[in-house]
């Protein structure tokens, strides 16, 4: 056999034994991924959670809210040890609840409800909408952290809602990046257009149980763990002049 043809073979056999070894690492990378996301995940499960306390049922959760929620009206808050609720949940969270809330200054879930660290999940956008990542967000608090419960947290005089109500209005287009807030609460701003009377807090309360709908039907997670009974999705007003929140949806 010539030189060039023992060559020839060398290399293709080498090729032969490493491809299938390069096919087998990767192969063999993938699965020790997947057993060590299991492995991590079964850990998780079976680790006490930093905050027993948070381990409720749907209805224990929204119960604990509304309590917190009259405690802030009346201004006998708890005063919460941040101290030592940050040493405890350095290794995890476990939130009780999840909020979808209005990014409006005036509006702040952990104190409307006077509540700790790790015991909200909250998410909060102008408008208060459940767009695609909002709806990733709250499937993790369920699906992950274990929320039972997601309140959708409308509020009085809405700036979002109202600018959507004049940009459909006047058929204009505000500036930036502002029409996707408008595009999202058209739907509800157009439903209120239709009944007239006080078209914006017909709309603030039409958007909330919209969106308290697209999250209990959102599949495949959210709306699975509503079937179940361990996820209860319900909507809420906060009136800024007393703090209240009142429920107007409960799923």
């Amino acid at each position: 056999m010539c030189d060039k043809c023992s060559e020839s073979l060398h290399h293709q056999s080498l090729h032969q034994d490493i491809a299938p070894s390069r096919r087998s690492a990767m192969l063999f990378g993938a699965a020790a991924f997947g057993m060590a996301f299991a492995g991590g995940a079964l850990a998780k499960e079976s680790k006490q959670p930093p905050k027993p306390q948070n381990v409720l049922s749907p209805d224990a959760s929204l119960k604990r809210l509304m309590e917190g929620n009259a405690r802030y009206v009346d201004g006998v808050a708890r005063r919460h040890d941040f101290k030592h609720e940050r040493e405890a949940l350095v290794g995890g969270q476990n939130p009780f609840a999840a909020v979808l809330s209005c990014a409006d200054s005036r509006i702040a879930p952990e104190y409307a409800f006077d509540s700790g660290r790790g015991d909200l999940f909250v998410c909060r956008v102008a408008g208060n909408f459940a767009g695609t990542e909002t709806i990733a967000s709250m499937e993790y608090a369920v699906a992950v952290l274990g929320a039972p419960l997601i309140l959708v947290l409308g509020h009085d005089a809405c700036g979002a809602i109202d600018a959507t109500l004049k940009a459909i209005k006047d058929n204009t287009s505000p500036p930036g990046h502002i029409p996707s807030l408008v595009d999202a609460i058209a739907p509800a701003a157009k439903a209120a257009m239709q009944q007239g009377g006080d078209v914006l807090n017909k709309a603030i309360r039409q958007n909330v149980i919209d969106n308290v709908a697209k999250l209990k039907t959102a599949a495949p997670i959210l709306n699975a763990a509503a079937e179940q009974g361990k996820l209860k999705v319900v909507g809420g007003i906060y009136r800024l002049s007393t703090g209240t929140v009142d429920l107007i949806s409960q799923g």
